[in-house]
């Protein structure tokens, strides 16, 4: 079925004397709204790739082992995936553009800070922070996206996906411009770019004010701290796991994570089961589709960022260049994103997001194994642009997809969730490809890892689009499925 069917309130509206009226497009409207909070995810996107280029440069810098710097890109993402579903949780409190301020704010805080720190610890403890406003300002731009009609929604989003390709492709070319320009402190403080793109947006602040939820999280409202807690620590002690190789964790200390991982998890089945209006509500995660829908984007953007991180080192030993002239090359691929965007606005109306994820998977597996078997720049180039089309494709269908599947009042903790997975993916792809590539050769690794996509196109083509009815509001809450 396809995601703009009537059974929900973006394909259109019916006025009182009850005639159907014809979708609002106001595609100029959509349009600017859609390059305002393309712009406002640059930064972020940004500072996902462009430090890793500056990592060599700190540790000279703060003389510590090149191993320990991997901590910062580790505390971004991990604060990052973190602040997902807690700000989802908030959009039913305050609206959009207030959540986006204060993500805005806390993003540019902690790039600040990182880009200041004189020690190791508080360059990290900024890119803790940093990454939590990160992830709260994702979460606030896709909502005001998704409260928009259907025609306006897949457009804009598709906006947002091509911008955030775009930046996160382009992360090494301007990383390393930054570096030998500017100096590793520089690429640190990208962020703080976001303030002046917010102030920017004022102009679009009631568009932005728009949410279209309602829920509460349990019968008062309240946040359930406990169903977070172990959600923050099994989300926390996964990406440790998985950065454990790269930076040198001591074994006791892997075991203590992964014990506490373990213990995360038991906690958070009990929690699911024992408070089905938790922070992980019940009926959320067992909406039929929803399960599926985060599974292929984690599956995805873990092909896309396991390439991401491999690329550049490919193109820098067949050209013996740097990473400055690394980024240059890849600059065609990121500017594949475009496309992408364009082109999931264009086929929404012809194909389902189902197919057109399947699609997207492929692209990315394809992709995946032409970086894997090349030793040439053209190649690596050519299986990154097919990765690129894949993520930015599969981000904007698949947050298109994400409200049809859940009640109207739980599509923000959807959003929230689903984004928590694909950003659990992404940190899945580099770790794996990092952590095999020190056991087999870098090919096999990166073969291995389009094992991850290919799960992600057989969920797409075994997923019956007749199950993603939406179910109705309230119907569905405490209910066991």
């Amino acid at each position: 079925m396809s995601q703009h069917t009537s059974q929900g309130p973006t394909s259109r509206t019916t006025p009182p004397g009850g005639a159907a009226a014809p979708e609002r497009t106001d595609a100029p409207g959509g349009r600017r709204l859609g390059l305002t909070l393309g712009l406002l995810v640059l930064p972020m996107y940004v500072a996902l790739g462009a430090p890793s280029v500056a990592l060599p440069a700190i540790g000279r810098a703060l003389a510590v082992p090149f191993g320990a710097t991997a901590w910062i890109l580790a505390a971004w993402s991990l604060t990052s995936a973190l602040a997902m579903p807690v700000a989802g949780r908030l959009l039913v409190r305050w609206s959009p553009f207030q959540v986006l301020a204060a993500g805005v704010v806390t993003l540019a805080a902690g790039s600040a800070l990182a880009g200041a720190g004189p020690v190791l610890s508080v360059v990290i403890v900024g890119r803790l922070i940093g990454g939590a406003g990160a992830g709260a300002t994702v979460i606030a731009v896709f909502a005001a996206a998704t409260a928009l009609p259907g025609r306006q929604r897949i457009r804009v989003l598709g906006i947002i996906a091509a911008a955030s390709a775009t930046a996160s492709g382009c992360g090494t070319l301007i990383g390393g411009a930054v570096t030998a320009w500017i100096g590793w402190r520089a690429v640190l403080a990208i962020p703080v770019l976001a303030l002046p793109l917010l102030l920017a947006a004022l102009p679009s602040r009631r568009a932005l004010g728009r949410s279209g939820g309602g829920e509460r999280n349990g019968p008062a409202g309240r946040l359930d701290i406990v169903g977070a807690a172990v959600l923050s620590v099994l989300a926390g002690s996964l990406i440790t796991l998985l950065q454990a190789h790269s930076v040198g964790l001591p074994a006791p200390v892997t075991l203590v994570v992964a014990a506490a991982g373990a213990l995360a998890a038991a906690g958070l089945w009990w929690r699911v089961r024992s408070t089905p209006d938790g922070f992980v509500p019940r009926r959320v995660i067992a909406s039929r589709g929803f399960p599926a829908a985060g599974l292929i984007g984690g599956t995805v953007f873990a092909g896309y960022y396991g390439v991401l991180f491999r690329a550049p080192s490919l193109i820098e030993r067949a050209t013996g260049g740097g990473p400055l002239e690394a980024g240059v090359l890849l600059l065609p691929a990121a500017a594949c994103s475009v496309l992408a965007g364009r082109l999931v606005g264009t086929l929404t109306d012809r194909f389902t997001g189902w197919q057109m994820s399947a699609g997207l998977a492929a692209l990315t597996v394809i992709g995946v194994l032409v970086v894997a078997v090349s030793t040439g720049p053209v190649p690596v180039v050519l299986g990154t642009a097919l990765t690129v089309c894949g993520f930015a494709g599969a981000q904007a269908v698949l947050v298109n997809l994400a409200p049809d599947l859940v009640a109207a009042d739980d599509r923000h903790t959807a959003q929230g969730l689903l984004n928590f997975m694909n950003v659990l993916g992404g940190g899945i792809g580099p770790a794996a490809v990092a952590g095999l590539s020190g056991i087999v050769p870098a090919p096999v690794a990166l073969a291995v890892l389009a094992a991850l996509p290919l799960a992600g196109l057989v969920i797409s083509v075994t997923r019956r689009p007749a199950a993603g009815r939406r179910p109705e509001t309230g119907a569905t809450r405490g209910s066991t499925h």
